[in-house]
């Protein structure tokens, strides 16, 4: 069972080798397809490519990376990959890491590619128990730093960590500074009335952050607590936003979209992206006492027609080239504990020092019955 745990008021400090993303703000908004030469974007019903069993460095051979809609690198390294190793690299995307992963589970007797990335720990337990991935050899020294964030029971290291990133409320510092209201500092502080109608968070049920949040509260007020507290949420006249864009761009008063809500969920990387032109400091600030961290695996497919390819390009996003890039295209953190964050990264995007969690088997075992309460609590 899943009991509250105490939390510390105190924030956490920039870590190296384990944090980033967002391109906007927030990172699951971020979903463009990465743009290098020969690089073949396919959808999710796409046929992977046959001659993919060559060996990656014979000059002939294809790999099929299947990820989500968010994935994206900076313009150069997919060729950089395919001139090293004299490989191809498709790409199938799937919607987010929920999606990504009932596509695996209901194509695992005829896989739709070799490597898998994007696989969260809110959903990495399901795709291990229904057997979708095999171990893989590797060799990036990143690898070191990947196993500190192995999935509880995957002993085989089926999944390999890639980046992570804190899920948080950010408030709108500007804001709270005009009207002399004190910024609020904990989920618990969100129940007064001071912060009626000043909320909005997206759906768990249609967002991957929003997922986040409601295990954050599952992690921050036990199975027998959390319902109660978004009940609370909700009598504070808490909105609900589809998804992640609509909320931050839409309803949160530092989007960029006049909205009415100083309080929106996003990431704890956002706010270096709220520096207005000319000025040296953000406008928001993410709540370090309300996080629940992400950290995305990726891994060989089983069955994959080229599972010596798939190891080879999950070597190479453990590179350091691509850690080094994952904060400015996917918003991030990288595994890596070699690459230095961006300055602005280590000013005003910390990671929190103790993040709300939940153990993957859990998330995999009442993830649906969590929805439907929320679902029935909030949206009635």
């Amino acid at each position: 069972m899943t009991t509250p745990r105490a939390r510390s008021p105190q924030h956490g400090s920039p870590q190296h080798g384990t944090t980033r993303r967002r391109t906007t703000p927030a990172r699951r908004a971020a979903a463009g397809l990465v743009a290098t030469a020969g690089l073949v974007a396919l959808t999710a019903c796409s046929a992977v490519g046959s001659g993919a069993a060559d060996d990656p460095t014979d000059g002939a051979g294809t790999v099929t990376l299947v990820t989500h809609e968010s994935f994206a690198l900076s313009d150069g390294l997919l060729e950089q990959f395919e001139e090293e190793s004299g490989l191809r690299v498709e790409v199938v995307q799937q919607a987010d890491a929920g999606a990504l992963v009932n596509q695996l589970v209901l194509t695992k007797d005829a896989p739709l590619g070799d490597l898998v990335f994007g696989i969260d720990n809110a959903f990495a337990s399901r795709a291990l128990d229904e057997g979708v991935l095999v171990p893989a050899e590797l060799t990036a020294p990143a690898a070191q730093d990947a196993a500190a964030y192995a999935v509880p029971g995957d002993d085989a290291g089926a999944l390999t960590a890639v980046d992570l990133g804190d899920v948080c409320l950010n408030v709108d510092t500007a804001w709270f500074a005009e009207r002399g209201v004190p910024e609020p500092t904990t989920l618990e502080s969100l129940l007064d009335p001071a912060y009626r109608d000043l909320v909005v968070v997206p759906d768990p049920v249609t967002s991957s952050p929003g997922l986040a949040f409601l295990l954050a509260t599952v992690g921050a007020f036990g199975e027998d607590g959390w319902a109660d507290y978004w009940a609370g949420l909700r009598d504070n006249g808490l909105q609900v936003a589809d998804g992640w864009s609509e909320a931050y761009y839409t309803d949160f008063t530092a989007g960029g979209g006049d909205g009415p809500r100083p309080v929106v969920l996003s990431y704890a990387s956002s706010p270096p992206f709220t520096v207005p032109d000319g000025a040296d400091a953000p406008t928001t600030r993410a709540l370090l006492d309300t996080c629940f961290r992400q950290v995305e695996y990726a891994g060989v497919l089983a069955g994959a027609a080229n599972p010596e390819g798939a190891a080879a390009l999950l070597d190479f996003l453990l590179s350091d080239d691509v850690q080094a890039d994952i904060p400015g295209s996917m918003y991030m953190y990288p595994v890596s504990s070699t690459v230095e964050l961006p300055q602005e990264w280590a000013a005003w995007a910390p990671l929190a020092d103790d993040p709300f969690e939940v153990a993957p088997a859990d998330v995999t075992a009442h993830r649906e019955q969590w929805l439907a309460t929320w679902s029935d609590t909030v949206i009635g």
